[in-house]
């Protein structure tokens, strides 16, 4: 797939199953997201990958623990949705922005740079043939995940990469005209 077509085309796949990149595919994810802008040279990023059943449903496990911390009066369903959430594909890959406080470089740039990766792993993703979604959620901003995955205090979470193939085929959304989002100064 040339880089237009990529950029021109890609869509998330929120339903997603076996198989998950692996291999020189996801040596080739891996590596988009070390090709971002890094302001600096921070290298603000970090990746947790999480796959297999264990290691997917021990993710659920933190979200659900998260929300009884978060909730103690939680409902069983909505205890059960924050286990299966993990399970909606074969690979989660949690994105870390890792900030360095002491830098000249500001924070949001160091979040934006981490954020860069994940869109950059999503498009080389794409452009496999691998279907993936960045989900955020209040996961994410929970201290409790954040503990439970051993960040730094000044670490963020900036999404859960969701990684597979797609179990129906990309649907393409209908085209925006630049002319509603783009004007001359």
């Amino acid at each position: 797939m040339d880089a237009i077509t990529l950029l021109t085309t890609r869509q998330s796949c929120p339903r997603l199953m076996e198989p998950a990149p692996a291999g020189d595919d996801l040596d080739l994810i891996k590596r988009a997201a070390l090709r971002v802008p890094d302001h600096g040279g921070l290298r603000p990023w970090r990746f947790s990958i999480v796959q297999g059943k264990a290691a997917l449903e021990r993710l659920g496990d933190i979200f659900a623990e998260a929300a009884v911390e978060d909730d103690p009066s939680i409902a069983n369903e909505l205890l059960e949705r924050a286990r299966q959430l993990p399970l909606r594909a074969p690979m989660v890959i949690v994105c870390i922005a890792r900030c360095n406080t002491t830098a000249k470089i500001p924070l949001h740039e160091q979040v934006q740079s981490a954020a860069c990766s994940v869109m950059a792993m999503q498009q080389a993703a794409f452009a496999l043939g691998y279907g993936a979604i960045w989900r955020t959620g209040m996961y994410a901003e929970m201290e409790f995940v954040k503990q439970s995955l051993e960040l730094g205090e000044d670490d963020e979470i900036v999404g859960f990469l969701y990684l597979g193939t797609p179990v129906n085929p990309v649907r393409i959304r209908a085209e925006l005209d630049p002319a509603d989002f783009f004007s001359d100064f």
